[in-house]
């Protein structure tokens, strides 16, 4: 079935409610379903009339809530929309509501949010990724045409992986912030997860640009792009991390793939590869505990209800409104922020994000894209090995390079192992988005994006 109309249609529009309904109840994508609500500020024309996507509950849209996945924001409600949503909206499509999340975007699980449990639609034992799980669950499970995350270290793009559909990282500034929750503001971006290459480059198109609204954001300036072959890299220090074996084969794969396809594929060198983890969580919960100083239940949010003084109210309300990765987060981001040990972390970190940044634009010297697994292992079951918190960052070593060097990354389904999707990620240089774009192509033509179980056929 055709994505168009579905939300306002009336008997494709039900037959679509009833489903995402049923599904609902075994995934918890949605933290809020009200395609109702969602339809009010949209247009009644445009390239996406009537399509319903989700929306990662840390991007505003007015009228919903706005909950970060936290206690401290649980009835928040948005007086305003997001610039990403007003230009969807303005296109035709529909909100169909607000997805899960990990607690102000910290996580790789969706495990650490405080509101509900999501599912992975391949396997209901097994998590969907995170930070942005709601979104890919909800776009995989066919409850939605395409979603809307946000990608600091993977958010995305790991996600994406994990459900079997594509997630894009933009440069950095390509889209507005403007809206979005800010959590480590020199890292993070909103990006697009779908289920076909098209579908990604449609809502990108749509909404990529400055905005007056966002200083940080720029205009659109790709640069002149071959249309192939290509060259790509792959660094030859991913050998050296410890991968799943499902994962190391699905690599090799992809490089025979590519080659198949008639790019030359070869070894660069990323000496910074090692450095990476430590470098983004010094930078990501440095800038963490100061975006979210803000909470402190004195101007919105939860406010305590016992506490005889001002500062006993805001240590009591950040106490019971915060959860336990975000408040190790913050307290590591002031640590390393610190009067005697800004030298020795903070700054030595940006000097690393510079070696890395400098690191691929060497690489980019040599070859057009970089090719690079999404995560170590395959989608892993709530309580194994892999969900120990300290285990989920390490494994964030291939996905937060894109984000220290403010690169464009786009995650591609790459094949189906043991009933479980794997994903791969090209990066490129900034503004790039259109080669990523080319090359997915061409890799979904000989393996598009595999159905979860479930999926309603026809669907894309």
């Amino acid at each position: 079935m055709d994505w168009n109309g579905v939300a306002t249609h009336s008997r494709s529009a039900e037959k679509w409610k009833a489903f995402v309904e049923a599904r609902q109840k075994d995934l918890g994508s949605f933290l809020q379903f009200d395609p109702v609500l969602g339809c009010v500020d949209s247009s009644p024309e445009g390239p996406l009339a009537g399509v319903p996507f989700a929306v990662k509950d840390n991007i505003a849209v007015r009228g919903f809530r706005l909950t970060c996945g936290s206690r401290m924001l649980r009835d928040f409600v948005s007086p305003y929309s997001a610039t990403v949503i007003e230009k969807l909206l303005k296109a035709g499509g529909v909100v169909a509501g607000k997805t899960n999340l990990d607690e102000f975007g910290m996580g790789s699980s969706t495990e650490n949010s405080a509101l509900m449990e999501t599912k992975n639609p391949w396997d209901l034992r097994r998590v969907p990724g995170g930070s942005s799980g709601g979104s890919a669950a909800a776009v995989a499970s066919g409850q939605a045409a395409f979603g809307l995350g946000s990608d600091t270290g993977g958010s995305v793009r790991q996600p994406a992986a994990f459900c079997g559909v594509y997630g894009l990282k933009p440069t950095w500034g390509a889209v507005s912030r403007y809206g979005l929750v800010a959590y480590a503001s020199s890292l993070e971006g909103i990006g697009v997860m779908a289920k076909t290459v098209d579908m990604t480059e449609t809502v990108f198109s749509l909404i990529r640009g400055q905005d007056p609204r966002d200083h940080s954001s720029l205009p659109w300036q790709p640069p002149a792009m071959k249309k192939g072959p290509w060259r790509i890299g792959v660094p030859r220090e991913c050998a050296d991390v410890p991968m799943h074996a499902d994962v190391k084969k699905t690599l090799e794969k992809t490089r025979g793939l590519l080659r198949q396809l008639g790019h030359d594929v070869q070894d660069v060198s990323f000496p910074t590869l090692d450095h990476v983890v430590s470098s983004y969580y010094v930078i990501a919960t440095a800038e963490a505990s100061a975006n979210l100083a803000r909470f402190d239940g004195v101007r919105y949010g939860h406010r305590t209800r016992r506490a005889d003084t001002p500062e006993a109210m805001m240590v009591a309300s950040r106490t019971e409104g915060l959860g336990p990765e975000v408040k190790l987060r913050i307290l590591l981001g002031t640590y390393v922020l610190r009067s005697g040990f800004q030298d020795e972390y903070y700054l030595r970190a940006q000097k690393i994000r510079t070696a890395i940044r400098m690191d691929f634009q060497k690489a980019f010297e040599g070859v057009d894209l970089v090719l690079m697994p999404v995560y170590p292992v395959p989608p892993f079951e709530r309580g194994s090995a892999e969900a120990d918190p300290f285990s989920q960052k390490l494994a964030d070593i291939f996905t937060c390079a894109a984000n220290l060097a403010g690169l464009p990354a786009l995650s591609f389904p790459a094949a189906v192992e043991a009933g479980l999707p794997i994903g791969m990620q090209f990066l490129a240089p900034p503004f790039a988005e259109e080669l990523l774009f080319g090359a997915c192509r061409q890799v979904e033509k000989v393996f598009p994006s595999p159905d979860a179980p479930g999926f309603p056929a026809g669907w894309r």
